[in-house]
């Protein structure tokens, strides 16, 4: 059973990086369409409709109860969906910050999340090898995104500090969810988490004087859209959240390593970019980070398999 248990975070492990590293060319591609904020709005107006529809279909409860339910609630909806994704697509509005850029950013997500879980959560702890592991996983995803320096330190510089500001969000959010004692489903928590960021999104962009009259609704755009609401969003953040519950808030973040993989073979569909040596050896030097990290379970499974004694 154990076994049938690591496979399955495996699996979904994966599945989660392939929809969130091809969210990255989806994010661009709406961008074209949609001013940034009142797009981040729109795909959670979508995926909170769709995961609230799920919620009432597979949980006994759809709806928080008590105070601690409500504030993870709240935590998720700040942190993880309209502050993060609202950082996220100012930042990538900016041509100066593409998507090879935002990705290498993005990826200090587990080392931001390893700060906050110190701070948060006492007993989550990384040992040397695997804090060695978290920084060798950082270097190859730099080396895959291949970033140009001189463009790097060079303009855009208040764009790429607003995406360092959503990973900063996202782990935050990550962490404080994890420490909340609620009794709350997976399901639940989503959808209420997604509608109420979706509403403090759309606040947010009127604040800043987006208007739905700028959006430009298009094939291309509704495609975007839809696949950001419904993949990369319901379906992604339901894995993200089931496997936050299982592993923790440093071992799910590691998708941020991953993910960026996926985001390569995706632009290599999708827009015609060429894999390059360094996308192969960016994938090493993740493989490698990865593997320090989960050296243990790594050693368990060949253990299992017979391969070691």
């Amino acid at each position: 059973m154990a076994d049938v248990s690591r496979l399955r975070n495996l699996a979904l492990f994966l599945l989660l990086a392939a929809a969130w590293g091809s969210a990255f060319v989806a994010i661009n591609a709406g961008l074209a369409y949609f001013p940034p904020v009142l797009f981040a709005a729109f795909r959670f107006d979508v995926a909170g409709v769709v995961m609230l529809a799920y919620a009432a279909y597979a949980v006994d409860d759809p709806v928080p109860r008590g105070r601690d339910g409500w504030l993870e609630v709240v935590s998720g909806a700040v942190f993880i969906i309209a502050a993060y994704h609202a950082f996220l697509f100012v930042g990538e509005s900016d041509p100066a910050v593409t998507s090879a850029v935002a990705a290498v950013i993005v990826s200090l997500s587990p080392l931001l999340t390893t700060v906050f879980a110190r701070a948060f959560l006492p007993a989550e702890r990384l040992t040397a090898v695997g804090a060695l592991g978290l920084g060798i996983g950082l270097v190859g995803a730099v080396v895959l995104a291949n970033p140009d320096p001189a463009n790097l330190t060079g303009g855009g510089t208040v764009s790429k500090l607003l995406v360092l500001a959503a990973a900063a969000s996202f782990a935050l959010g990550s962490v404080l969810s994890r420490a909340s004692d609620a009794d709350i489903a997976i399901e639940t928590m989503e959808a209420w988490s997604m509608l109420l960021g979706a509403g403090l999104t759309h606040l947010l962009a009127f604040g800043l004087g987006e208007s739905v009259a700028d959006a430009a609704w298009t094939t291309e755009s509704l495609l975007a859209l839809g696949y950001l609401s419904v993949v990369a969003s319901g379906i992604g953040f339901l894995i993200y959240f089931d496997l936050l519950d299982r592993l923790g808030p440093i071992e799910i973040n590691l998708v941020s390593y991953v993910a960026p993989v996926f985001a390569a073979a995706a632009g290599w569909l999708v827009l015609g970019e060429g894999i390059t040596p360094a996308t192969v050896a960016g994938f090493l030097i993740i493989c490698v980070g990865f593997g320090l990290v989960k050296r243990d379970a790594i050693r368990e499974e060949l253990r299992a398999a017979g391969v070691t004694g």
